[in-house]
């Protein structure tokens, strides 16, 4: 059923919030759960619908799960099935098990890439990866399949530009390889590295050098572990944007400064403070927002994932802001609904910035332009995208009078309880 937020905005957001384990990690973890028969236990687990979503893909193949709050148990002592396409494209985590299955089957069949409506997600990397350490790969018009006629092998490969998913499939199938596989150009992305923390506790050996080179000697097996899994950056950025955009001030329990550096320098330049301790940053608007520039980058750089809600939150800053997004080439098309709204941002094809972009002379609109402060009145919206969807709060909860957000299914792929946890921070939001 479909179910939508109503939103009254025009409430400063003020307390305490705690994020959840990270959904870029979590998912990943549950996949790599499969490269052991014993069990696999995942702390500060965040009970969302990608994860989900992968629990289904993992009991479809033989696992036995067990929740608890917090927590998920992941126990496969067997792979009844190597065919995991009753799931449809609901999301892009299945492409992630061809390294397990292979591993342990030597064959896989997996669906089309779904997910995020935010533009194709060509998978050329990883399959060219996986063909240099002996996989032989068929597309169909719904599946993939897989198998390594001659078993899985190290290799060296080198990507052309840093690959969040194709390093993540190269690493969970290299670690049960023979022989030696290096990494050229990997993404080195928080999520990534507590990946390979994880398998280097169920066994593997994972190497990091210099200049995004990861190497990974494979092992005969992996054994079981428990790990506990990192905080969720983004949730951290988006209730730090929350705070600045209603000129609050919210702790977010267990947001972490190494992970949002780049993140934390925007923070101030666009006139909020934070301060760090122990357990958290607290974030509030220290003086008159002012526009800045940005551009998206891989890590270190700021996150594509980030500039949806930075993006609600520049509405409200004075001057000109411009955003270059450098990751994905699609990744605005939530900007209308802001507009409707009545924010004044207009996109471009043209690269509004300094860094090299993969997009330039391609046509597709990757720059925006934002002027402000405008005022936003409250609307009706249909959720695009996970990372769209946490916009439309953001812009509800500044909006003056009410907003209906339609879809809000979307929202819940990555936030847990996003509602709730809102209402607690003095947020006049329901669900319906």
């Amino acid at each position: 059923m479909v179910q939508s937020f109503v939103i009254k905005g025009g409430q400063k957001l003020n307390g305490r919030v705690r994020i959840h384990g990270a959904k870029n990690a979590a998912a990943k973890m549950m996949v790599a759960s499969l490269l052991t028969d014993e069990r696999v236990t995942l702390l500060n687990f965040p009970a969302i619908g990608d994860t989900d979503i992968t629990g289904e893909l993992c009991e479809s193949i033989g696992s036995i799960l067990t929740r608890s709050k917090g927590e998920l148990s992941i126990h496969t002592p067997v792979i009844k099935n190597h065919t995991v396409l009753s799931l449809s494209r609901r999301n892009r985590i299945p492409i992630l098990a061809l390294g397990p299955l292979l591993a342990r089957c030597g064959k896989a069949e997996v669906p089309i890439l779904g997910g995020d409506k935010i533009g194709p997600r060509p998978v050329n990397l990883h399959f060219d990866a996986l063909g240099l350490m002996g996989v032989v790969i068929t597309v169909t018009e719904k599946s993939y399949k897989v198998q390594a006629p001659h078993g899985l092998h190290g290799a060296k490969i080198t990507f052309p530009f840093p690959s969040v998913g194709a390093t993540e499939n190269t690493i969970l199938t290299a670690v049960l390889a023979k022989g030696k596989t290096t990494i050229i150009n990997a993404a080195v992305e928080p999520e990534i590295l507590d990946l390979i923390r994880m398998l280097q506790k169920m066994g593997a050996i994972i190497g990091l050098g210099a200049n995004r080179v990861i190497e990974i000697e494979g092992v005969e097996r992996l054994r079981g572990v428990t790990h506990s899994i990192i905080p969720d950056r983004n949730e951290a950025v988006s209730f730090a944007c929350l705070a600045l955009a209603t000129d609050g001030k919210i702790f977010v329990e267990g947001a972490r400064q190494e992970d949002l550096l780049t993140f934390l320098n925007a923070v101030r330049r666009v006139g909020g403070e934070y301060a760090v301790e122990d357990h958290g940053i607290w974030f509030w608007r220290e003086r008159t927002l002012t526009g800045i520039e940005l551009e998206t980058d891989t890590h270190p750089g700021f996150m594509t994932d980030w500039q949806q809600p930075f993006m609600a939150l520049l509405t409200q800053a004075r001057g000109v802001s411009v955003i270059h997004e450098t990751i994905y080439e699609d990744r605005f098309a939530y900007v209308r609904d802001l507009n409707a709204m009545g924010a004044s941002i207009t996109v471009f094809s043209k690269c509004l910035g300094e860094l090299a972009c993969r997009f330039s002379g391609q046509g597709s609109e990757h720059s925006a332009i934002v002027s402000g402060p405008t005022p936003l009145v409250g609307g009706k919206s249909v959720v695009r995208d996970l990372r769209a969807g946490i916009v439309q709060i953001i812009a509800a909860l500044i909006a003056r009078g009410k907003s209906t957000i339609r879809g809000v299914e979307e929202i819940d792929r990555g936030y847990e309880n996003i509602d709730v946890r809102l209402r607690a921070l003095g947020a006049d939001i329901r669900r319906v």
